[in-house]
């Protein structure tokens, strides 16, 4: 059984992923840090928060298909 607090991380992650492919960075960043808020240490949600950031900051080109390809090692 998943606690209740993880199925709220759950529904923001999922949330904020929805917004992410969808290229919509402020509705995902908002989503992800919710996530957060009830669990700082939830990785996805901080890997997708960092990666919307950047994408707001660079986004992908208009045929992304939401694969995120790493440019440093």
């Amino acid at each position: 059984m998943i606690s209740k607090e993880k199925q709220e991380v759950l529904k923001y992650y999922n949330f904020g992923l929805t917004a992410y492919k969808q290229m919509k960075w402020d509705q995902a960043i908002k989503a992800f840090e919710m996530a957060l808020r009830i669990d700082a240490n939830d990785g996805p949600s901080q890997l997708y928060l960092e990666r919307s950031k950047e994408f707001k900051e660079n986004p992908p080109p208009e045929d992304w298909d939401g694969v995120f390809t790493m440019k440093t090692k």
